[in-house]
């Protein structure tokens, strides 16, 4: 099996350079890298040549994290495609493990090392927890007719573009399984909280309107933030401005 990474980048040059030290050291070796660049100028250009056992293929891509990826899609041709994030570390034997894994199946999401360690196929129900951009991998024919991400969400403004993508590959038909057995490095970083439950919240509303959930999902989505306020005080903020991004989200 054969592996597209797209890798969009900006701004980073060390982390960047840990991660194609990683993907030298796969023992699964029949993989190319599409890094799409948003820099504007050439910092990681002697990052890409110090990799030259790697077959990289630099991309030119307008800033934004679902446009960065949007321009690399069109350069696919391999049987299976991930997201890798630039600042994430791939196990030695992560695309060995995920080759045998998508025998049989369209995807395979896996969790970075807090996550539940609970298997489940992917539902648009209980897809929330169980996947990230850099642990998705999606063979190409899903990709070819998912499309494009959208363009509305994606970092540095918003995020769930990746969800939104697996919600509309399980609509197409894709089989897609959660296997928390393959686990990818990334690091925690300092941020605040309650900016990052608005972000993230704002993107949920967004995703179930856009995608028709029904009553019960919407309000359950909200509970929960709610729910927290109660539970987890020391925390409130973060709940608090969870549940006001899905209201904002869900009406914008």
């Amino acid at each position: 099996m054969t592996f597209d990474l797209v890798v969009a980048t900006v701004d980073r040059v060390d982390e960047l350079d840990r991660l194609l030290d990683s993907l030298e050291a796969q023992t699964h070796r029949n993989f190319r890298v599409l890094v799409a660049d948003q820099n504007d100028d050439e910092r990681i250009a002697p990052v890409l040549a110090a990799h030259p056992a790697l077959e990289v293929e630099r991309v030119r891509a307008p800033r934004g994290l679902s446009r960065a990826r949007n321009a690399a899609v069109p350069r696919l041709r391999a049987d299976a495609v991930a997201f890798p994030d630039d600042d994430c570390i791939y196990p030695p034997d992560l695309l060995e493990r995920v080759a045998e894994r998508l025998a049989g199946l369209d995807g395979v999401t896996g969790r970075e090392p807090w996550w539940t360690k609970g298997a489940a196929m992917l539902t648009r129900e209980n897809l929330w927890n169980r996947a990230i951009s850099f642990t998705i991998f999606l063979k190409r024919e899903v990709v070819e007719r998912v499309g494009a991400f959208d363009e509305r969400l994606g970092l540095p403004s918003s995020s769930g573009e990746e969800i939104d993508y697996l919600i509309r590959a399980l609509d197409s038909g894709a089989r897609i399984a959660y296997d928390p057995g393959i686990v990818v490095e990334h690091p925690r970083k300092d941020v605040d909280p309650a900016a990052v439950g608005a972000r993230d919240g704002e993107s949920i509303g967004y995703l179930l309107r856009k995608h028709r959930y029904g009553p019960g999902v919407v309000a359950g989505m909200l509970v929960r933030p709610a729910a927290g306020m109660l539970i987890e005080p020391r925390r409130a903020r973060f709940h608090a401005a969870t549940m006001r991004g899905r209201l904002r989200g869900y009406t914008r």
